[in-house]
Order: C-alpha cells, then sequence, then structure tokens
C-alpha cells in the first residue's frame, strides 16, 4: 500500500462547496467536529461510544490483509484488534479488504478466494464479524481498496477480463505488463530510474477500467451496508523515482499512453497529441502537453467522483476518504492525483497524506504546511510509525507533531507494525518485559502505570 514508495514522500469539518452546479454534492456527512461520548456509533449494534485521542482528534489504524498478522484470516485476531484498538485511543479502522484485485469479503466481482478460505475455516463473514464487534466497541470501520494497483497479479478478474490494454504504458510505449519480472523498469531506463513502488498498474483511462472498478466498490458497499467508510488507495498514475515534473519538460518517464487512451484523448479535447507524430511515436517529442497532463489528472478524478456517486446512493452516510502522496506538488504533476481538487469539490470527505519519513526535520515541514492549508479540518495526518520500531519514542513524537497542526487526526501505519513491536518487547522476558519500549506502550494514550498487554489468547494465536 502505503509502501515506502514516497517514502521521502505520505478531520473533518463541514465540506466546502464546489462550483455551483458543477460540483458533485457533498459525498456523505463528516463526521462531526469533535467526538461525542455519548452518542453510539452509526449502525452499532450496541450503545458503545465513538472513541477519541482525548484531544478531539481522530485517530485511525491502517490493518493490512496480508502483513504480518492478517486480522481478517482468524476470529481471535479480530478480538485482539478490537482491544488493541481501544487501548490506542483509536476511533477509525480502515480494514484492507482489496489488494491485487482479490478480496476479503464476499463478491463477485473480484477474486473472491481469499474470503472463501476464511470462511470454508472458520464459518463466518470475516468483515461483516468485524464490523458487528468493532461497532459495539465504538469503534468505525472503514473498507481500505487497492482502486489502480494490482500488486503482482495477473490473474486478476478485471485483467482477465479487460485483457492488456486495461494496464498503463509509458510514454516510450511499453506496457508494464512488459517489464521484466518484478515489474521495476527495464533497462536502460533503470540506470537512472526507479519504479516508485514496482507492480501492475491500471490505466482509469482506458476503456471498460472505470466501469469495472465502479461496479466492484458498488457491490462491496451493497454487500456490507453497515460499513462507515471507503478508503481509496494507490489512486493514482504510477510513480517514477526521480520525480517528473509533467509531460511538458520532456523528461523522465510517466505513464498512460495506451492506444486506446491517446484516441480517447483525442476525440474529448479536439486536440492532437501527446505524440508529436502519431504514426512515428516519438517519447521526447511531445505537443499539447498541458492539456495532456490535464487530461489524464481529470481521468483519475473522474474515476473518484464516480465512486462516490455510485456508493453514496447506497449508503448516503459512508464517508469517502483517500490516502494520499503527502507532496502536493509531486502527486499532481507526477502522478495524476488532484487530491486538494477531490475536497474542493467535495469529492471526498477527507484525505490521508501519506508522511512517510524518518526526517523530523521534513515531518515538521510537511505537517506545518498541512496545518496551514485551507482544507486541515479536512486532512488526517499519515504517519509512518512502522519506521521507528526500534525508537518508539520518535514515532510518538511525530504523532504529536501531527496532533499539534492541528488537523482533525491521524492515521497510524500500521496495526500490524504496532502489535509486533510489542510482541518483540514481550519476549524479551522477565518482570521488565511488559514495560521494554515499543511501539504499542510508546503510542497507547494511557499513564504509564497502567500499561495494556494482549488478552492470553493472543499470546498463543499466529
Amino acid at each position: 500500500m502505503l509502501s515506502a514508495i514516497f517514502a521521502f514522500a505520505a478531520g473533518c469539518g463541514n465540506p466546502q462547496p464546489g462550483p455551483p452546479g458543477d460540483a458533485l454534492p457533498p459525498v456523505s456527512a463528516p463526521p462531526p467536529e469533535t467526538v461525542d461520548s455519548a452518542a453510539p456509533v452509526v449502525g452499532s449494534a450496541g450503545t458503545a461510544s465513538l472513541t477519541d485521542t482525548g484531544s478531539g482528534a481522530y485517530r485511525g489504524l491502517w490493518v493490512l490483509c496480508e502483513g504480518s498478522r492478517r486480522v481478517l484470516e482468524a476470529p481471535e485476531r479480530i478480538d485482539v484488534l478490537i482491544e488493541d484498538a481501544q487501548a490506542l485511543g483509536t476511533s477509525d479502522l480502515f480494514v484492507q479488504v482489496y489488494r491485487g484485485g482479490r478480496a476479503w469479503y464476499r463478491s463477485s466481482e473480484a477474486d473472491a478466494r481469499p474470503y472463501e478460505t476464511i470462511v470454508e475455516e472458520h464459518g463466518a463473514d470475516p468483515l461483516a464479524s468485524l464490523i458487528e464487534k468493532a461497532h459495539a466497541a465504538g469503534l468505525r470501520v472503514h473498507a481500505w481498496v487497492n482502486v489502480l494497483s494490482l500488486s503482482h497479479n495477473r490473474e486478476a478478474p478485471l485483467l482477465s477480463e479487460l485483457g492488456k490494454p486495461a494496464v498503463q504504458v509509458d510514454r516510450k510505449g511499453r506496457s508494464i505488463l512488459d517489464y521484466p519480472e518484478g515489474y521495476d523498469l527495464p533497462e536502460p531506463d533503470r540506470s537512472w530510474l526507479r519504479a516508485g513502488t514496482p507492480g501492475i498498474y491500471l490505466d482509469p483511462a482506458a476503456p471498460g477500467v472505470a466501469d469495472k472498478l465502479v461496479a466492484t466498490f458498488e457491490e462491496l458497499v451493497r454487500n456490507y451496508p453497515t460499513l462507515d467508510g471507503l478508503h481509496l488507495d494507490y489512486i493514482r498514475h504510477p510513480g517514477v523515482l526521480p520525480f517528473v515534473p509533467g509531460s511538458r519538460f520532456g523528461v523522465g518517464l510517466d505513464y498512460g499512453y495506451g492506444e486506446a487512451s491517446r484516441r480517447r484523448f483525442q476525440r474529448q479535447t479536439g486536440v492532437p497529441g501527446p505524440y508529436a507524430n502519431d504514426e512515428a511515436p516519438d517519447p521526447k517529442r511531445l505537443r499539447n502537453t498541458t492539456r495532456w497532463d490535464d487530461w489524464r489528472r481529470d481521468k483519475v478524478t473522474e474515476l473518484v467522483e464516480r465512486i462516490g456517486t455510485a456508493t453514496a446512493a447506497l449508503q448516503p452516510e459512508l464517508r469517502l476518504s483517500a490516502a494520499v502522496i503527502a507532496y502536493v506538488d509531486r502527486a499532481y504533476l507526477s502522478l495524476a492525483q488532484d487530491w486538494r481538487r477531490w475536497i474542493d469539490d467535495s469529492l471526498i470527505d477527507f484525505a490521508v497524506p501519506m508522511i512517510y519519513t524518518k526526517d523530523d526535520r521534513l515531518f515538521g515541514y510537511q505537517i506545518d504546511a498541512l496545518g496551514h492549508d485551507a482544507r486541515a479540518e479536512r486532512i488526517w495526518a499519515g504517519v509512518g510509525v512502522w519506521l521507528f520500531d526500534g525508537r518508539p519514542e520518535r514515532a510518538a513524537r511525530q504523532v504529536e507533531l501531527a496532533q499539534r497542526a492541528k488537523l482533525a487526526g491521524d492515521v497510524l501505519f500500521s496495526y500490524d507494525a504496532i502489535y509486533a513491536s510489542r510482541k518483540a518487547a514481550e519476549g524479551t522476558g522477565g518482570e521488565q518485559a511488559r514495560a521494554a519500549p515499543n511501539l504499542f506502550t510508546a503510542l497507547a494514550p494511557l499513564p504509564a502505570s497502567e500499561p495494556t498487554t494482549a488478552p492470553a489468547a493472543a499470546a498463543s494465536s499466529p
């Protein structure tokens, strides 16, 4: 996911209205400005209240589907997650349920073999169980989905149905499917460029791609009507390092150059391009580059809008959010991700910029910029706490900096890392094991005299 691709690259008030007559209405009502400790969770069968961090800000946890913990794959891990989330002051769980075209939930649109295996072994729907238990404990659940990334899965149903034209093509005319094993860049490019997060990426402008993705997430919300949110990840073009400052400079490598997408650009804009000569495409000779860059960004934005419209029709209170690249200019110029526009036009309820860095000064600069952004009340800071397993006090310091910026909240990446850090500390043995420095104890907003450990069942669970 939120992998360290751009590791040097990561609250809700009332939605800001977009241009009259043009903007999509708010996808859903935003969370309240402060948490009402007496208010039950929407859709909860119990009476537990929402949890906050004690400062009025929201706190989220990213929970991986294929990390070290694999919470959805065993009922007892869900119970431990809920208890740990409460101890960490969590209000919102961002639970990964769709990755690489595969589903950890009931689905006919995606490859549901992970879900089917879990049901066969345990007899229960893992996402439905998690939602029910989370609501009873006063926690919201957002279904976290990797939208345009198929990871390394060439067998994804969407790809099998739409074929190679659905996959991103780079400026040199090469499909990512033709890249070397591992999907990093081919030579000679690899001598001076690197893929940010190697993998298979879909082109949102290619025929059928947006339709299939909208149908996939529409089905998810229809099948789980008590979900509190849908969290979009990898809702962007592939990234290459160093970053590309837009196509007009003719440097680096960017994506979206599939033949069908280029033809669609010409039809919709009425201008030729992006190659100066379509009969002999030359990556160094482009034209109408500003229009081309704008158009590619628009295709990603249109996908966000369509997902929001379709899911809001099913569940008007659903909160739509996106994990986004914290460097706004790079997201805009290099990755076709105009996430500030998504907030301005109320296409999403909030964004979570992923601020993943060990450089505390850089983190501070990023947080300061976000905190002074006019959209701050609809931005949650994504903090890469996994980077500080050996220095948990530094993870706590970054979270403190994020809270001082008065953003709407923070989201910690990831629960797997926090859990593993605590288990490693407990494994040191002796009377001081529970007090050994680890991410869990550093991040839990509890007095030092009240250490929290997992229940006995967790100690024996894999």
